[in-house]
């Protein structure tokens, strides 16, 4: 699935799915672009000849001038990967205002912040492909989770309304839910608890981030024509 020719832009690209993601989709001839808020993890990746730029997807103004930024550089915009998010795990009747706020913030509403300033151009261009990155926390929750369920949830609903919205321009909107992958976030877990989820997952194993990279590298590819508004699992079963 070649995507010469193609500018991608992947958030959250400086470690776990979003790296891997990145990787996938340089591999395959796309002019890649990343970003994130690690300048040594983003310097690698300038290492590698790659376009990174620093920025916050919660800040709006950060968020505008790199769209611009690319297109002045680039050209154009024709994939979008918003992988960009954090955890800040807690029981709701302990849980701050701010861990609360925060999650809300970078994973629901910073996807929002990057769609809207990326849209306008594939609206022009009339094509473009996005995929937001929720999990199966958004879809059944997680006792402990109720910030970051809250706000993957909240990116497939928004996700499905922006599928209708920019459908007539050809511009292909999905979700892309994973399971638990070995990343950062499921390292930590203690054997316990990676013992019980092993036990829930039919495949009997976790997943590797390529394999996340690899149905999202179908859906942005030009083999997709007719997926829009999706949410689809990459999780080994565990939601079946």
């Amino acid at each position: 699935m070649n995507m010469v020719g193609k500018v991608a832009l992947v958030t959250g690209a400086t470690r776990g799915i979003g790296q891997a993601i990145a990787h996938r989709l340089k591999d395959a001839g796309a002019e890649l672009v990343v970003t994130g808020r690690d300048e040594i993890l983003l310097q690698a990746w300038r290492d590698q000849g790659v376009l990174a730029l620093a920025a916050d997807v919660t800040d709006v103004r950060q968020i505008e001038a790199l769209i611009q930024t690319i297109i002045d550089r680039c050209g154009q915009i024709d994939v979008l990967v918003n992988n960009a998010g954090m955890t800040k795990d807690g029981l709701m009747i302990r849980m701050s205002d701010a861990d609360w706020q925060r999650v809300i913030d970078t994973n629901l509403t910073g996807a929002f912040n990057v769609c809207r300033a990326a849209v306008r151009s594939m609206l022009k261009r009339r094509q473009g492909k996005i995929v937001n990155i929720s999990s199966v926390i958004g879809v059944v929750g997680n006792a402990g989770q109720t910030n970051y369920a809250a706000s993957k949830a909240g990116v497939i609903g928004f996700s499905k309304a922006l599928a209708k919205e920019v459908a007539s321009r050809n511009i292909l909107v999905n979700v892309v839910a994973p399971g638990y992958i070995d990343t950062e976030m499921t390292q930590a877990l203690t054997e316990e608890q990676r013992v019980e989820i092993l036990r829930r997952i039919p495949l009997g194993r976790t997943g590797q981030g390529e394999d996340v990279a690899a149905l999202v590298h179908f859906l942005v590819s030009e083999e997709n024509k007719y997926i829009t508004g999706q949410t689809i699992h990459c999780d080994g079963g565990l939601v079946i």
